[in-house]
């Protein structure tokens, strides 16, 4: 069980966690807006998502010193050549099979001006996270969504919108933003260690508490409704979601789990949509 638990563990330092939960989370919309997606897309999205969450870790990881305990901050500042390399290598790759998948398109010339506009105000954000404690959690919820979403809405004949898919996209996105407010919780320690900013550093930890109990709980019964709402074809989507939700809390809220476990499980609950391979 703990060799298991060592290579998880090295999965997640080098993001592959976040990158398998994005690309279940883009088939989650390719259902529910039936866009029918290739796999290049999929592999594409995996590619973007490793190089913005290993970019962000190696510009976090620069504010550290080699005596920081061990986890993924203190793993890419120890391996940030050779993660800069592999970085440069995949990104030249990813955006050369983007030109040659997408050709250019409006497709393409969509997505890379998404990826910039999303840039420039994510770094805008990381200089107003001192003042604005919300927004580093909140615009990062939000964008992920985006990314993971704006193809199959793309792709979509604007006949097919509907407030049901609209609502799932915003249900996600308070998901994700619960996701990272626990997580933000769970490593206020490390974080006031480090220097970093986060919601968890600035803001009383019993609000915070009160803040992730009122948000899980309020999505939880708005999944619930939805399910009286929809028509079986959403059910299924709307019943993953929950699922996801439930997942969050009652591994947030089991005292005997440690902080390792409890983000093993929160973050193996994105990995659920991949269940509609088999439906």
């Amino acid at each position: 069980m703990q060799f298991l638990f060592k290579i998880y563990q090295r999965l997640t330092w080098l993001s592959l966690d976040v990158v398998f939960g994005a690309m279940a989370g883009m088939f989650f919309f390719d259902r529910a807006l039936r866009a029918e997606l290739d796999w290049q897309g999929y592999t594409l999205l995996g590619m973007a998502v490793w190089c913005i969450y290993t970019a962000d870790h190696l510009m976090d990881a620069r504010k550290l010193t080699s005596f920081h305990r061990e986890d993924r901050h203190h793993f890419h500042l120890v391996h940030q050549r050779l993660l800069f390399i592999i970085l440069g290598v995949v990104g030249t790759v990813g955006l050369f099979w983007a030109v040659r998948f997408f050709g250019f398109s409006r497709e393409l010339f969509f997505g890379a001006s998404l990826g910039v506009v999303i840039l420039g105000i994510m770094l805008t954000v990381r200089k107003l996270s001192q003042k604005q404690t919300r927004l580093k959690e909140l615009s990062s919820a939000i964008f992920y969504v985006i990314g993971i979403s704006w193809l199959p809405w793309y792709k979509t004949p604007e006949i097919d919108y509907s407030w049901i898919a609209f609502g799932l996209t915003v249900l996600y996105m308070g998901l994700a933003y619960l996701n990272l407010i626990m997580l933000s919780y769970l490593d206020v320690e490390s974080d006031k260690e480090a220097g970093f900013v986060s919601i968890a550093t600035k803001m009383p930890q019993e609000r915070l508490l009160s803040s992730i109990r009122k948000l899980a709980i309020g999505l939880i019964l708005c999944s619930l409704l939805g399910l009286l709402l929809v028509g079986s074809f959403y059910r299924i989507l709307l019943c993953l979601l929950l699922v996801m939700l439930l997942v969050h809390y009652l591994s947030f809220y089991k005292a005997e789990l440690n902080p390792e476990q409890i983000r093993m499980r929160m973050e193996i609950a994105f990995l659920i949509p991949a269940i509609l391979l088999v439906l």
